[in-house]
């Protein structure tokens, strides 16, 4: 620890990634990067913009890509703020509308960086315990409280909340802000976008690095009424003006434009998804039903540490959480179908093992 360290930074536990490997090849299932490449549209928008001008600062405001994806989420650009990654958005997010000793809630078992943020922005928080099935009780929102935070669907779980559930925890929390992580919807959730006009507490916030194959890229957004989002522009103007540089904005750009392709890779995915639950039920595991591009899976004949371990022996990485509930399931990302069915083969192997 370092003498020269903030109490702050002393005090936080920093959220930490998943495994990116530098020494060996392995097949990567433990960061839920899309496994097809982006959109050759993505990849000629990005070249076009490689030249001369990146000597010049980007567009700070992102006027295009703004009326892009307000065009196509049929919202008005000033519904829409841009931010390097989702991650980024949230943290502007805590930061412009929770005040330092506030209250927030979020389930127990969810995207772990929502603690991290609390603890850099001094906001309180209570968390709701997930039922024996992963489910959120929708009443644990519904308790006192400064703002609402929650992964739909979620993470790592992968369980997704109906539209009418989301519309009652808006009901419910009237005057406070909710925030809804929406980085895997695209793969089975149901968006709360339609209802952004209907409720002005409502920020959805998405990510073109699953669905649209652009974790390398950094490019997230948040959509809700206008004040919301300049409340969102207050925060990053007072931190870094340049969220996106021009390259970002000229491949998220055809990212959202190309539908065709963005439909064609996650529907490959969502069919993979289903063809390897059935095969790892098949096998006698737990896996929760899931709407995201991954599978949070348990086997009762051993331990998800052990099965972590044994897979990563066999150059499979996958994700494991040593936390309480959920230290005995591993998160597996969807990889392309010659990756799953060697993931496949892999498992049954280790399985033979502890018979």
């Amino acid at each position: 620890m370092s003498k020269y360290w903030s109490d702050k930074v002393k005090n936080i536990e920093p959220y930490v990634p998943g495994e990116q490997p530098k020494d060996r090849k392995f097949i990567k299932l433990n960061t839920n990067e899309n496994p097809y490449p982006p959109s050759i549209k993505v990849l000629n928008a990005i070249t076009k913009a490689t030249g001369e001008s990146l000597r010049l600062y980007p567009d700070p405001e992102g006027e295009s890509l703004r009326n892009t994806i307000a065009k196509y989420y049929n919202l008005e650009p000033s519904q829409v703020f841009l931010g390097n990654g989702s991650d980024e958005v949230l943290a502007f997010s805590f930061l412009a509308f929770f005040n330092p000793g506030d209250t927030i809630v979020f389930p127990q078992i969810t995207y772990s960086f929502y603690e991290v943020y609390a603890s850099i922005f001094g906001v309180n928080y209570r968390t709701i315990p997930l039922d024996n099935e992963f489910n959120i009780p929708l009443e644990g929102f519904f308790i006192e409280n400064d703002g609402v935070i929650f992964a739909n669907p979620n993470a790592p779980t992968g369980k997704a909340l109906p539209l009418k559930d989301i519309r009652t925890i808006l009901e419910k929390n009237a005057g406070r802000v909710v925030i809804v992580d929406e980085a895997y919807v695209d793969f089975g959730g149901e968006s709360s976008v339609e209802l952004i006009n209907e409720f002005d507490n409502l920020l959805v916030i998405t990510t073109l690095s699953k669905s649209r194959a652009l974790a390398g890229l950094r490019v997230g957004f948040a959509m809700g009424n206008k004040d919301l989002i300049e409340g969102l522009n207050r925060v990053k103007n007072s931190i870094n003006s340049y969220t996106l540089d021009r390259l970002a904005l000229a491949g998220a750009e055809e990212a959202i434009k190309d539908d065709e392709y963005f439909n064609e890779i996650r529907g490959r995915i969502v069919q993979t998804r289903e063809r390897v639950t059935k095969k790892l039920l098949d096998l006698g595991f737990r896996v929760i039903e899931s709407k995201t591009n991954f599978v949070f899976i348990s086997h009762p004949a051993i331990k998800g540490l052990q099965l972590f371990e044994k897979l990563r022996e066999k150059g499979i990485l996958v994700r494991h959480f040593n936390k309480p509930g959920i230290e005995n399931y591993l998160r597996v990302s969807i990889g392309t179908d010659e990756e799953m069915e060697f993931f496949c083969e892999k498992i049954k192997e280790i399985l033979e093992m502890f018979d």
